[in-house]
Parts: C-alpha cells; structure tokens; sequence
C-alpha cells in the first residue's frame, strides 16, 4: 500500500465518522436497516473525483508492483524505512518545541528578576532600561568606572621582550658586536670556575637579570606570601626563612660598628643575603668599580625572583608590593638602582620597562620613579605611549602640572609632529601643538629656564637677555616642594636640551612668553594661581627623594675616607677553614674573582702564576701593619 492510498484511505473513515456524526444529529435522517449506504454529500463526491485523478498513476504502480513481488517487497521495506524516519525527525521537532516551550516558560518567569539585576548592570546600555532612581545613578557610575578600568589595557604594563637590555644592544650595535663582547667575557670569567665544577647546578632563568653559569646555588632563604586581593590588585609580601636569621642579625650587628669586612664575610655563607649585597653594591660604587656593583645588584634581583610567588604576575600591573613592609624594600632599591645601571649603559628602553614596574609595584611610587619615566621615554623616542600614560595613569590628566611632565609632553609633541605630519593634521582640534605646550610650561614653571641655561649649559646672548627678564628672573617658586621637583627634574633631563631643536623651541616660546606679558600681565598671574593651588603644602612633601639619586654622575669618595672599609676576607673568617687564609684585598676594591666566592678556592687560585690580584701586596702589607698597631 503506497502512501497516497493510505492518505485516501484514512480519509474516508474520517468522511464516514463526519456523517455518522450528522446522521445522528438529525431526527429523519436514521437507516431502518444497518447494511444500508449512507447518504453521500456532493461536495464530497467532487472531491472523491479529485482524489481519484490523483491516485490513477498510483493504482497503476501498485498493479505493475503485483506483477512483481520481490519489486513489492523492497518497495514496503523502503517505504517504512522512511515512514520509521519520518517518526524519529517528527519526535525531534517535538523535543525542540517543547525545549523551547520550556525555555520560554523560564524565561517568561526569569523576566521580573532580571528586570531587577538590569538596575545593577555595568553595561552602558542597561541605562536605558532603568527607571534612572536618584540613589542609584552614583553607585552605578562608580561600578561602571571600575569595571571599565579593570578591562582596559593598563600603560604600566612591561614589553618583556623589551625588559631585556640585551636585545636593545642588539637592535643599537647589532648582534655580530655583541656576540663578539660576550665571547671576551666568557674568556675572562673562566679563571673564575678554576677549582669548581662547571656546570655543577642549573641556573634558573629570570626575566629581570641574566644570571650567570658560575653563581652559586639559590639558597631558598627569601620566599613570598599572598596577601589579600583589594580593588582589583593582588597584594603580596616577601618572607625571610629561619635560615637567614642568623645573617640577618650578623649583619645588624657589623652595620651598628660600620663594619664592612663584617658585611662582606657574610657573602661566603650566605651569597645572597640581600641586605649584605645592596651594601657592597654601595661600596664598589664610591669605589669606582661600577661593574662589580651592577653584578651584586643583579644577584639580588636574581635572588628576589627566585622567591616569586606562583601567582604573583607583576607585567600586567596587576600587583602590588607596598613598600610599608621592611621585607617588600629591597626590591624597589635594587629595581632603581638597576635602573640607573642600565640608563648608563645606554639601555634606555630597557630602563623604561623597570621603570613601569616601579610604579607598578606601589601606586604611591616610594621610590620617585615618576620624575624619571618621562626622560626613559624621551630617551627611547616612546612619544605615544609618554601620551597615552600622561592621560591614562590615575585618570585624573594632573600629571602636566608636575615640572617635568610639563615640558617632556611639549617635547614629545614636537617629536610627534615631524614624524607624522598627516596624522597630525587630524589632532589639532583635539591636542595643542608643541608651541603651545612650550609656552603653558614656561607660564606655569618659569624657574626652569634659568636653571636649564646654567646646567645645560646655554651660552649664547639671546639666552642671557631671556633670564634677565623679570619674569624668569626669580629661581625660587615658594613652594618647597616645587623648587625640589624642578631641581630634581633639571638634574635628570637637562642632557636633553643640548639638542639644538629643542633650544631653538625653547628660546621661541620664551620669546612669546616675553611679548604676550608686555601686552598683558594677567596671563602670569593666573599661572601663578594654579601653581599655587598645585603646590599648596608649606613642606617639602618629597624630602625623601634625593636629587643625587637622580644625576648620572657616579659619587666618589677620598681614598682616606675609606681607610675604615676595607673588604677582608681573612676578617671574620678565622680557623673555620682548617686555617686555609686567602689573600686580603689590600687596600683596594674587591677584585671580581674574589669577591663573593669561597675562601679555599680563592686560595688555590692564587697559587697560579698567571694570577693577578692587581699588585698591591707591599701596599696591603703596609696597610695591615697599621690596621694591627691601631688594634
């Protein structure tokens, strides 16, 4: 039986059961007898014939089916195959709808509790579905700020791949040159291994330093714990173990009696006793042995990554190490001083990313890295992105009003301008050109310019007609606060103003500046109002940043000041060595195959002819008897 048959079929009974139902409906309408043909309605009848027209090609095919009846068989099985199909699509369609059903009842019920979440939705466009309360437009506001912080890329985050100062040598002098550098270094610092094993322990890779292959084992003394998580910031502490107790106070101890032997005994022990290396970075600093003072810097630095916490990820800004914890300090006064380091040896951009990390680590920024990050990004010629943190660190866009900030934005204007001409042309509506930058910070801090003159400095006549002019004629602001950041700014970024674009835009705006006041002198005295307002505080509120913390000069002190701070190996180490005494440093630095390393091994390599400790044994003899008649 095909299909349309059985269509044909079922639809009889249904006309038969419509009659039926007519039939009895009505009262002369009854058959006396059951076998009787019930009446046949003609609409039906024309419908019958359509039908029949219909399936006359289907009769047909069930009659040549008859003729063959394995065609018939196969033809059934096919034919409930796709009715069986047809069942399982139709059950499907009905699970579907009835999911959906479902669906819609929940969501019909789900509609007045999400009506209520819409009022507490941080989307922007909840807004307009809101009854707009009073009482909730602030905290909504307030939510929506946070949250849009909280996704948006943040300017302090550090390029890693730019946090290496040996990529940016390569990118400077090339990678033939540097790998040639590094070859002379290996050559030189393999006397340094002679009696040790190489390769004895796997140096763990940082990303702050590189260490070198013959430092010594991490000592697991220094670990760090998670503190709490507070506006979107982990806070973190770092943790001394028991072990570094005793160091610790040994070096209290030879720190009460300024006694540096002390210091540096503690080293053979504990080579990284973090407080003992920041003191000998110090002292090979005034010393003049800058390299040996990068080193003991970078082995601290070495030392507090390796105690990182496993979550803790300071490159997205996300971090925070607050500096009101003693245990947090060593690492904001390694990361500057690094900085400095890499900032002579030309590594600015490399500088910058510790930079951003400083401010990263503590948003109250203890270490003044704020007066320094927009002359990293001057130096690594990163203008847009100077831009882009003027206005996005701490939203509040106040940063122009701090000195440097002031005049590092015209310069970096005026860079901005000569690379991109056209894109500048799309900005003038919206940003003020580099001349006008100039001359808003000449009106607002115009004691600059005669400190830049001095310490630049600028000889010619036009520049000492500009500072004898009233108005740049004073170097004092009356704030305190003020003067020690135009000092501190003028110390650090006065090498850029030998660049003769910049003092030709200089001496143009102060020129403005001269004839805008003879016409008039309401102009300075609004200037001197927002300065005023600025720097309302009668205190120096940055007394704790030091202006030599800030100059590229490296400080030196006499050679008879250092009498007192002779590094000793022998002091301090008596017998325990089964009586093994190295050589001392004799009046002199520390050299760089003996500090920091075992007695012993420093011993037999003296003993090689080829060795050279720099040829003061006379002078350390002579010394060492005075040391002994003074005891």
């Amino acid at each position: 039986m095909s299909v349309r048959l059985l269509k044909k079929v079922l639809k009889e009974q249904e006309l038969q059961r419509q009659q039926h139902h007519d039939e009895s409906e009505e009262e002369e309408g009854e058959s006396p007898y059951p076998g009787t043909r019930p009446a046949i309605n003609l609409f039906d009848l024309l419908n019958d014939d359509d039908v029949d027209q219909e399936n006359e090609p289907e009769i047909d095919d069930e009659m040549v089916v008859g003729n063959n009846h394995k065609q018939e068989l196969s033809g059934m099985k096919s034919m409930v195959g796709a009715i069986s199909t047809s069942n399982q699509k139709s059950k499907k369609k009905k699970k579907k709808k009835s999911k959906t059903g479902l669906s819609s009842v929940t969501n019909k019920v789900k509609e007045p509790f999400e009506d209520m979440l819409d009022t507490l939705s941080l989307d922007v466009n909840s807004s307009r579905h809101q009854p707009c309360p009073s009482e909730t437009k602030p905290e909504t506001s307030k939510l929506r700020a946070e949250f849009v912080k909280q996704c948006a890329p943040s300017a302090l985050q550090v390029d890693l791949k730019c946090l290496n100062p040996e990529n940016e040598l390569r990118r400077i002098f090339g990678s033939k040159v540097v790998k040639s550098f590094e070859k002379s270094n290996q050559a030189s610092s393999s006397r340094q291994v002679i009696g040790g094993r190489r390769g004895a322990h796997h140096i763990r890779r940082t990303i702050l330093v590189s260490p070198s292959e013959h430092w010594p084992r991490w000592d697991g003394s220094l670990s760090m714990e998670f503190l709490e998580t507070k506006d979107g910031y982990h806070h973190f502490r770092y943790v001394h173990s028991s072990s570094s107790d005793q160091a610790q106070r040994t070096f209290e101890a030879a720190k009460a009696i300024h006694d540096l032997n002390g210091i540096a005994s503690i080293l053979l022990y504990h080579p990284y006793h973090l407080d003992s290396l920041v003191t000998m970075a110090d002292y090979f600093k005034f010393v003049g042995e800058n390299q040996m003072s990068a080193d003991s810097i970078a082995k601290s630095l070495y030392a507090l990554e390796c105690a990182w916490h496993p979550t803790f990820s300071p490159l997205q800004a996300n971090c925070q190490l607050k500096i009101c914890h003693e245990t947090n300090k060593p690492l904001f006064t390694t990361l500057f001083t690094h900085m400095k380091n890499l900032d002579r040896r030309g590594c600015h951009r490399s500088a910058l990313e510790v930079c951003k990390l400083l401010l990263s680590l503590d948003l109250d920024d203890p270490m003044g890295a704020m007066f320094c990050v927009d002359y990293f990004a001057l130096r690594a010629e990163e203008y847009a992105w100077l831009e882009w943190f003027s206005e996005d660190y701490k939203s509040d866009n106040s940063l122009w009003l701090f000195p440097n900030f002031s005049y590092s934005l015209a310069i970096c204007r005026f860079y901005l301008e000569r690379e991109e001409p056209s894109k500048d042309a799309n900005t003038c509506a919206t940003k003020s050109n580099s001349a006008d930058l100039m001359k808003q910070a000449l009106m607002l801090h115009p004691s600059v310019l005669k400190k830049l003159v001095a310490k630049v400095p600028l000889k010619d006549q036009a520049w000492t007609n500009i500072i004898k002019h009233v108005f740049f004629r004073s170097e004092k602001t009356g704030s305190a606060s003020l003067d020690h950041l135009i000092n501190i700014y003028v110390e650090k970024s006065y090498i850029i103003w030998r660049l003769p674009d910049l003092q030709k835009l200089l001496r143009v705006s102060a020129l403005q500046v001269i004839e805008t006041l003879e016409h008039s002198t309401s102009d300075a005295k609004d200037w001197a109002c927002v300065r005023k307002e600025a720097f309302s505080s009668e205190k120096n509120e940055y007394g704790h940043l030091l202006v030599s913390d800030f100059s590229d000069t490296v400080p030196t002190l006499p050679p008879e000041n250092l009498q007192n701070f002779m590094v000793d190996p022998r002091m301090r180490e008596p017998e325990r060595n089964g009586g093994q005494i190295a050589h001392p440093l004799d009046g002199g630095p520390a050299p760089r195959d003996v500090a920091n390393r075992n007695a012993l091994a420093v011993l037999f390599e003296s003993m090689l002819p080829w060795v050279n400790y720099g040829g003061r044994g006379d002078e350390g003899g002579n010394e060492e008897n005075q040391v002994n008649g003074h005891e």
